[in-house]
């Protein structure tokens, strides 16, 4: 029997887009602490969680490939992590309005003899400036929730959004072309 993937998230975002280019992997949620170090920079926070998802599900799946996957959305080097509630998503957003940031994706596949691969994607966002409107609007719609940054680019979001220099689908919460030459590079054959 080949080996099978085991993504080591219960996202579904990460779930549609492996689906998108043909994987469907087995799933398992990992259980990690996401807290960022002190002084911890952005990039080294998403590729420090990804890894220990796929860490902490490996030893449940000896002889699959588990791919670890995390998204850290930042301005500067304040890390915008998924905002607790409404007044956090607002604070979010007005940041981010006018602005520029990065998205950085972290992807980890530990292959089954346990050797791991990793990469690290990173994605740059414009925002246009946002109304107060717009900002209560979007709040309202609650598409924030549950979402690194307070936004979703594939939803409502996307009107907000007039350039991007990268992965979009990186922005969504996989790179998909490199999440697949990672794949392909350590041998793993889609069924």
């Amino acid at each position: 029997m080949s080996a099978r993937l085991i993504l080591a998230s219960a996202s579904p975002r990460r779930l549609e887009l492996l689906a998108q280019i043909g994987i469907v992997p087995a799933h398992a949620a990992a259980e990690i602490d996401e807290t960022p170090g002190p002084k911890e920079l952005p990039g080294v926070l998403a590729g420090r969680l990804a890894e220990a998802k796929a860490r902490s599900v490996a030893g449940d799946f000896p002889g699959d490939f588990i791919l670890g996957a995390d998204t850290v959305v930042a301005c500067g080097r304040r890390v915008l992590g998924k905002a607790a509630d409404e007044s956090q998503a607002r604070v979010f957003l007005k940041l981010l309005s006018g602005r520029r940031h990065r998205v950085h994706g972290g992807i980890c596949l530990i292959d089954p003899d346990g050797g791991v691969h990793q990469r690290l994607v990173t994605t740059q966002v414009a925002f246009k400036r946002l109304s107060r409107d717009e900002i209560d609007a979007y709040i309202k719609g609650g598409e924030w929730r549950d979402k690194a940054g307070a936004y979703a680019i594939q939803g409502a979001a996307a009107a907000f959004v007039p350039k991007i220099n990268g992965s979009y689908s990186n922005v969504v919460g996989l790179a998909l072309a490199e999440t697949a030459a990672l794949l392909h590079g350590a041998g793993f054959k889609p069924s």
